[in-house]
Formats: C-alpha cells, structure tokens, sequence
C-alpha cells in the first residue's frame, strides 16, 4: 500500500530515494490547512481560490521536499520542490518597495507595450491579483495570477506564470494541478522555471538536467539551436580496459622463387641457346 508521502508526492520520493546518487531525501510532512484559514484568506485577499487548489490545502497545508547529493564528504542540496501554506501566501504588487512615498513601485517598471497576438502578461495594478506560490530559491517565483474580467471583477480561474529576475513573465499553466505535476515531474531541479522562457537554462542548469533528467532533455534539446550543449561522452569507452587481447599475426606469402642461373652466371632460358650435356 502507498504511504501519504508517496499519494502525494505522486511517487517522485519513492523514486528519487532509488535513484543512484542521491543520498538524502527530505519531505516536510504538515498537517491540513483549517478551513477558517482558507474562508479568512479568501476574504482578505477578495479572491476565491480554485478547487484544485483549495483541495490540496485541505491535505496539507503547503508543500516542501527537497533531495541531496554526496560531493567528497559534504551533502550539497539539488532539487527543492516549494508551495507555499496558505499563510506564505502573500500578494505581490501594490506596496512601493521603499518606506518613502514617492519611491517607485513594480507597476512603475511596466512600461513596455504588449506584443499583438500573445498572451495577457500579469500587470502589478489593481486590474490584476498576484499571489506568490514558489520563491524559487531566489531565481524568480511562481505566481498564481487572478486576472481581471470584462465586467472588472476577478477572473475565477486564476493562472500559474513565472517571473524571472528581470521582471519578465513567461506563462506555464492554467491550473494548479497541471503546475503540481510539472514540479514533481521536474523534480525540483534548480532553475528548471527557465526552461519555459525563451532563453532557456543557464549552462549550470543545463548540466544538472542532463545528470537527472535525461531523456527529456534530450528531446527537447533536439528543438533547440546547435550550439546547445549535450553531454555525449560514452562512460562504456571512457573506462573501457586498456588489458587488450593479443591479436595472431598474419604470415606473409613467400617472395617468389628467383630463376636459377648457369655456370657463367646466365639465365639458360634467356640465351635461347638449349644446354649442353
């Protein structure tokens, strides 16, 4: 039978605790958010969370698993999969990032046009609701968007979008349970966000998901442009014996028989002349 930390994780721990490598796997087990909770922030934030979501902080309230690697004798952290309790789920936007009261705000940085034909971006104004789900250790964070409706209430359904360190918005889903399943299935590698973006991974990332991840970056990778690095090198030829077998040597035909000569030296059947007895 499968354990809670395993239905909810969906089975990536179980995996990850077989996989060769890594050393450590931890899972922060926590108790259901109250329903108080839900109903108080729900009021305060004047959006209704989705089912999905509401559902799965009835289960638990917030989600952390991270797992490690042994490097010579230290553990180094790899992948952390984050979402926050519905306490930590706190609204960007509004508030200027200064205690002056002119200083700017992130509305004041969106001043570039939107592009005809792409999706909607986020705005950080009243026309949009932006809650924060994943800090992203620092590298961006994973927002669940309520955009506005024609009529100016908030939309029910809200997104997931990333926004990377340069305030830039990539889309990923449309729902928390498509979202859920992406962190799992990338197993909370570092920056693996980018991989949505139109710049893709860093070098860095890119190594650690050719180390856990490699049959899907191969396929995407093929999509992306040539200079893109790929690890090729065949670990069976890199360690391969260097004992090898001695191999026969193959016998050389004889050279041809050299025609024999006379007692003065000559060839017999070169003079024309026959020989004597």
């Amino acid at each position: 039978m499968a354990t809670y930390t395993e239905k909810l994780t969906l089975g990536i721990s179980k995996i990850l605790e077989s996989s060769p490598g890594i050393s450590e796997v931890k899972f922060d087990e926590r108790a259901p958010a109250e329903r108080h909770l839900i109903v108080s922030w729900e009021q305060k934030s004047s959006c209704l969370l989705p089912e999905d979501l509401k559902n799965f902080y009835l289960m638990t309230d917030g989600f952390h698993m991270s797992w490690s690697i042994k490097l010579d004798d230290s553990t180094v952290q790899v992948g952390s999969m984050v979402v926050n309790s519905i306490s930590d789920l706190c609204r960007l936007g509004g508030s200027s990032a200064y205690a002056l009261p002119s200083a700017p705000t992130l509305a004041d940085l969106e001043d570039e046009p939107e592009e005809e034909g792409c999706q909607q971006q986020p705005h950080f104004d009243s026309r949009n609701a932006i809650f924060e789900l994943d800090p992203c250790s620092g590298n961006g964070k994973v927002c669940l968007v309520y955009k506005t409706a024609g009529s100016g209430a908030a939309a029910p359904d809200p997104e997931i979008w990333f926004l990377d360190r340069a305030l830039y918005w990539h889309f990923l889903t449309h729902n928390f349970t498509s979202y859920y399943r992406l962190l799992l299935c990338h197993l909370g590698l570092p920056q693996w966000q980018y991989a949505f973006t139109s710049y893709g991974l860093s070098p860095q990332a890119k190594q650690w998901f050719n180390s856990y991840r490699p049959i899907t970056f191969e396929a995407a990778a093929e999509s992306e442009e040539p200079d893109t690095f790929i690890n090729k090198l065949d670990p069976n030829k890199i360690f391969k014996s260097k004992n090898k077998t001695p191999q026969t040597k193959k016998k050389l035909p004889p050279p041809p028989a050299l025609p024999q000569k006379g007692p003065l030296g000559r060839n017999p059947s070169a003079s024309g002349n026959p020989a004597r007895k």
